[in-house]
C-alpha cells in the first residue's frame, strides 16, 4: 500500500469522524440547553418531550433503510447526501419561531443522520482492508460517538453562556461545510450496487412500533397514567413491529436478515451498545437536570460535571482497539459493562456523601463503557461479510440511538413518576408543584418549604434512577458473558461468505 492510500485511508476517518461527532452532539447537546429553551419557546412538557425524543425517534426508524439505500447509491454519496440535509436543517433548528418548528427541524435532522451514520462505518469497513487498522479505526469511530455524546452538554452550557438557545444548532454549520470539503478533496469513489432494493414501508412501520413504544412509556410515567392511552399506545407497537418482521421475512432483499442474529459475537456487540448508549444518556439526563434544578449549577457547569464520563471513556476506548487482538472481545465488552456497572455504584455513594467521589464515579463509569464500546462496532461489523456491510452498520447505529431513546423515554419517566409519588408538601402548597421539580420551583414563588419538599423528593428520584443504570449495566454484563464465553483472544472476528 503507498503511503498516499494510508493518507486517504485515515483522512477517511477523521472526515467520517467528524460526521458522526455532529450526530451524537446534537443527541445530547439539548440536555444543558433545554431549561433556557422552554423559557424562550414557551414550550409545554409534551413540546419539551418531542423536542428531545423526535431526533433519535425518526432517526433509529430510518437507520435500517439507509443503510440498504447506501447499499444501493453508495455510501459516499450518502453521507454527501446527510451532510447537506444536515446543515440545512440546522439552520431552520437554530432559528425556529415556536416549538412545533423546532420538533420538524429536529426530524429533518434525524433524516440528514440516518443517512450519514450507516455511510461512516460501511465506509470504514469497506475502505480498512487490513484487520488491524480496521479495529484501530473502528475504535476511534466509536470513541467519537460516544465523546460527542459526552460533550454535548457541555458545548450546549458554553453556547449558552455566550449566545441565544439557537447556537447550539448554528454550531453544526461549519463543520458541515469542512466535512463536504473534504469529501471533495478526498475524492472517494462511490461504490453502488443498483441490485440491493430499499423499501420505505419496513421504515415507516419501524417508526410507527418505536412511537408506539415511547408513547406507552411516557404515559406509564404520568400521574395519574391512562389505561386507554398505554393500551392503545402498546397495541400500535406490537402492531407495528409485527407487520415490520412479517414483511422482512417475505421479502427477497429485507432491510434486516435476523439469520445474522445467529453469531453470538454479532448479537453481543449490538447489546453491548445498546446497554451503554442507555447507560450515557440516562446519567447526563438526569445528573444535568438535578444539577441544575436542586444545585443551582450554572448549564455550562452541569455540562462540564458530566464530561467526566467523556473523560473517563476516551482512554479505554482507544486503547480498546489496540488490544483488541490481544484481550478479545469478552474482557472488554463484559469486563467493560461490569467495571461500568461498579462506577454507576460509587457515583451513588459519592452523590451521598463527597462531590470528589462521584466525580471519580462517573470517570470509572466512562472508562467501562468506553472499553466496551470501543469494540462492540468492530464485533458488529467483524462478524458480517462485506456484502452485508451496509445492514450491519444500520443495525450498530440503531442499537446505539435505541438505547439513548430508551433511556430518555423511561429513565425520564421513573424520575417523573418517582418525583411525584415522593414529594410531601406543605399544607396549601400549589398542586402543580407535585408534578415536576420546574413545576414546583415556579409555584412556590420563593416558599422555602415547598422548593426544599421538591429538592429532597427529586434527589430521592435521582437515587434510585442511578441505581436502575447500575442494574441495567450489570444485566448486559451478565448477557454478553454468555454469548461471548467462547471467543477468545484472536476470535473475535469471523468472517464467512454466508451465514
Amino acid at each position: 500500500m503507498s503511503a498516499m492510500t494510508k493518507r486517504r485511508r485515515w483522512s477517511l476517518l477523521v472526515t467520517v469522524g467528524a460526521g458522526l461527532l455532529l450526530i451524537t452532539l446534537d443527541n445530547s447537546i439539548l440536555y444543558t440547553a433545554l431549561p433556557t429553551l422552554t423559557e424562550e419557546l414557551q414550550a409545554s412538557n409534551t413540546q419539551n418531550l418531542w423536542i428531545i425524543n423526535a431526533y433519535p425517534l425518526v432517526m433509529a426508524g430510518l437507520l435500517l433503510g439507509s443503510g440498504t439505500l447506501g447499499d444501493r447509491i453508495g455510501h459516499t454519496r450518502m453521507f454527501v447526501v446527510g451532510l447537506v440535509i444536515f446543515g440545512l436543517a440546522s439552520l431552520l433548528a437554530a432559528f425556529a419561531p415556536s416549538p412545533e418548528v423546532l420538533i420538524a427541524a429536529r426530524a429533518v435532522l434525524a433524516v440528514g443522520a440516518a443517512a450519514m451514520m450507516p455511510a461512516t462505518l460501511a465506509l470504514i469497513r469497506t475502505t480498512f482492508t487490513v484487520e488491524r487498522e480496521r479495529n484501530i479505526a473502528i475504535a476511534v469511530w466509536g470513541s467519537m460517538s460516544v465523546i460527542g455524546f459526552a460533550l454535548g452538554p457541555i458545548i450546549g452550557g458554553t453556547l449558552l453562556e455566550f449566545f441565544w438557545w439557537g447556537s447550539v444548532f448554528l454550531i453544526n454549520v461549519p463543520v458541515v461545510v469542512l466535512a463536504l470539503v473534504a469529501t471533495w478533496l478526498i475524492r472517494l469513489a462511490n461504490d453502488p450496487d443498483p441490485s440491493k432494493r430499499w423499501d420505505a414501508i419496513s421504515s415507516i412501520l419501524v417508526m410507527i412500533g418505536l412511537v408506539g413504544t415511547v408513547m406507552a412509556i411516557k404515559e406509564i410515567g404520568h400521574a395519574p397514567p391512562s389505561a386507554t392511552t398505554i393500551i392503545v399506545a402498546l397495541l400500535v407497537a406490537a402492531i407495528g413491529f409485527w407487520l415490520f418482521v412479517r414483511r422482512q421475512r417475505g421479502m427477497e432483499q429485507p432491510l434486516l436478515e435476523f439469520s445474522i442474529f445467529g453469531n453470538p459475537a454479532f448479537t453481543a456487540g449490538v447489546l453491548a451498545a445498546s446497554f451503554a448508549m442507555f447507560a450515557i444518556g440516562g446519567i447526563q439526563l438526569v445528573t444535568t437536570q438535578r444539577f441544575q434544578q436542586v444545585a443551582g449549577f450554572s448549564p455550562l457547569e452541569a455540562g462540564l460535571l458530566v464530561a467526566a464520563i467523556a473523560v473517563g471513556t476516551l482512554p479505554t476506548a482507544l486503547l480498546g482497539g489496540a488490544f483488541l487482538h490481544r484481550t478479545g472481545l469478552l474482557a472488554l465488552i463484559t469486563g467493560g459493562l461490569a467495571f461500568a456497572t461498579g462506577g454507576v455504584v460509587v457515583t451513588v455513594i459519592g452523590f451521598q456523601s463527597s462531590f470528589g467521589v462521584l466525580i471519580l464515579g462517573l470517570l470509572l463509569t466512562g472508562a467501562g463503557i468506553g472499553a466496551a464500546l470501543a469494540v462492540a462496532s468492530t464485533a458488529i461489523i467483524g462478524n458480517v461479510p462485506v456484502r452485508r456491510a451496509g445492514m450491519a452498520a444500520s443495525i450498530e447505529e440503531v442499537s446505539y440511538e435505541f438505547g439513548s431513546l430508551i433511556a430518555v423515554s423511561v429513565l425520564g419517566s421513573l424520575l417523573t413518576a418517582i418525583y411525584g409519588a415522593r414529594v410531601v408538601l406543605p399544607d396549601g402548597a400549589p398542586d402543580a408543584a407535585g408534578n415536576s421539580i420546574a413545576e414546583a420551583q415556579a409555584a412556590a414563588q420563593g416558599d422555602a418549604e415547598i422548593l426544599q419538599a421538591a429538592a429532597t423528593a427529586f434527589d430521592s428520584a435521582y437515587l434510585v434512577v442511578m441505581l436502575v443504570v447500575a442494574v441495567v449495566l450489570a444485566v448486559g454484563a451478565v448477557i454478553t458473558g454468555v454469548l461471548l464465553r467462547r471467543y477468545l483472544p484472536g476470535t473475535q472476528s469471523q468472517l464467512h461468505s454466508e451465514h
